[in-house]
């Protein structure tokens, strides 16, 4: 069925939406994140509110958005609730002062927890596409996301459509939605280049309540240079894989890399990837990073698959500059897809996340900091830390200029238990956790990954406690958090005397 869409502004656009309802936006991070309309609609409720009205919706992303979207809605106080993930300044503040109700989810089941009607209704999907066709055919534009979801769930759909794309990423996506039990299908996702699906979303075109137009890039900003410390998290995750390599764990063939977001994921990955004694690899993750293009050029990633295209403007122009030759390295599927268990333990990949704080137990903290502040959230990680082949955690052994150290004698909060987490890297080294009884595993990671300044104080708080399965104290368990409350450096934390 072919439908004639109406061309609107933006501000009619966000005329649609009303008091409560519930929008779907098209993101993963920056990449494919709609520009216009939101910010249309924070001007709306900035208006509403001016004349003493309420105006708040419920906001759905792929995950993280840019500032059209969190920043924009933040500031003009019209959100009452947030999930599955973000990452803006202005949003996390209104998060952590109780003005926003936020639920941190995996992202593997954030889209089925939609399909099943765990999360409610959608009013409004908006996303933002390169083309589109009467009848509905949707080509997006750097990211998949939770859009295809969105969009047999909304009750309306605005478009807008990005000329910026248009023409150029025919044939990159792969769009390939499950089924609800009991009527799921295997995945016939074998390898990370396989294409399985279609390469637009189809959508009932009478759901397009209008088309709004823009032209603009997603602007990413540039990654910072490779700190040394973030060049020594990659070298020992490069020695930590030869390793494997040599004793036969991982196959001559090398596996798939999974890996993180952001500036120390895009240095890690870099600086691994130009280890030549591992062989060229494929990439399956959430995102795909500069690094990855970096890569591809250099001869070291043979295929990237990816819920996202999360590069800065220079690599986007060369990937437009060289079109063909890119199509058939790049992949943008939905996040069900990318992050879904299944697919991650069939293709036994090699997982790299990031974290906030370790304890000496081997329990990991991506999400809060000391214990109550959402810094952005839990994102993919859990999905790949818990079927990855291998399981690795990076950061840097102290911050603020070391007066915190990353490696705690227990995390003021949890997203990884140490069931799920087999390698901590530092710049420090590596602690290998396989196999591994909880006093083993602190004795490994202190060892191997805290920093000097605190190994002594570690080693205090593990023999406060004898003859347990598990060394803690728990009157001491936090006292290295209240020695930085309360003097601003954990070094002076004190377990004896």
């Amino acid at each position: 069925m072919s439908v004639s869409f109406q061309k609107i502004s933006a501000d009619e656009a966000a005329e649609c939406i009303k008091h409560q309802d519930t929008i779907a936006c098209s993101s993963f991070t920056a990449a494919g994140c709609v520009k216009k309309v939101t910010e249309s609609l924070a001007k709306k409720a900035e208006r509403e509110h001016f004349s003493g009205k309420n105006f708040q919706v419920r906001v759905f992303s792929g995950a993280s958005t840019t500032d059209h979207v969190d920043g924009a809605l933040s500031r003009a106080k019209a959100i009452s609730y947030r999930t599955p993930y973000q990452s803006n300044k202005d949003t996390r503040n209104a998060i952590n002062q109780g003005e926003i109700a936020y639920a941190d989810q995996h992202l593997s089941t954030y889209p089925q927890f939609i399909n099943y009607g765990f999360l409610g209704d959608i009013d409004y999907a908006i996303v933002e596409v390169s083309d589109y066709t009467s009848d509905g055919q949707l080509t997006l534009t750097m990211s998949a996301g939770a859009v295809p979801t969105f969009c047999r769930h909304a009750k309306h759909i605005i478009l807008e459509h990005n000329r910026f794309y248009s023409g150029k990423l025919q044939g990159l996506h792969d769009i390939y939605e499950l089924a609800n039990p009991p009527h799921r299908q295997a995945i016939p996702l074998l390898t990370p280049s396989d294409r399985i699906g279609t390469t637009t979303v189809n959508v009932d075109p009478k759901k397009i309540v209008g088309i709004v137009e823009t032209c603009e890039e997603d602007h990413l900003a540039d990654f910072k240079e490779i700190s040394p410390i973030h060049e020594r998290i990659g070298q020992h995750v490069a020695q930590f894989f030869l390793q494997e390599l040599h004793s036969g764990r991982i196959p001559s063939s090398f596996l798939p890399i999974q890996s993180g977001v952001g500036n120390i994921a895009n240095a890690v990955l870099k600086t691994m990837g130009m280890e030549k004694r591992i062989p060229a690899f494929s990439i399956y993750s959430e995102v795909a990073q500069d690094a990855v293009i970096d890569l591809m050029e250099a001869g070291r990633i043979k295929f990237a698959s990816a819920c996202a295209l999360t590069f800065t403007d220079n690599h986007i122009k060369k990937i437009f500059d060289n079109l063909d030759y890119y199509r058939q390295r790049l992949i943008i599927r939905p996040e069900e897809i990318t992050n879904h268990p299944e697919i991650i333990r069939r293709l036994g990949l090699l997982a790299m996340n990031a974290a906030l704080e370790v304890d000496i137990f081997g329990n990991v903290n991506s999400t809060h900091v000391f214990g109550s502040s959402i810094m952005n959230g839990i994102g993919g990680s859990g999905d790949f830390a818990r079927n990855g082949y291998i399981s690795i955690f990076t950061l840097p052994s102290t911050a603020k200029e070391g007066a915190i150290s990353s490696i705690v004698p227990f995390c003021s909060h949890i997203d990884h238990t140490e069931h799920d987490v087999q390698i901590i890297v530092t710049e420090q080294g590596v602690a290998d956790l396989r196999g591994k009884d909880p006093a083993q595993r602190a004795r490994c990671i202190i060892e191997n990954c805290a920093h000097p300044d605190y190994k002594p104080l570690l080693w205090d708080y593990l023999n406060l406690t004898k003859n347990k399965h598990i060394g803690h104290q728990l009157s001491a368990a936090f006292k290295i958090y209240q020695a930085y409350l309360e003097t601003g450096d954990m070094r002076n934390c004190k377990f004896n005397g």
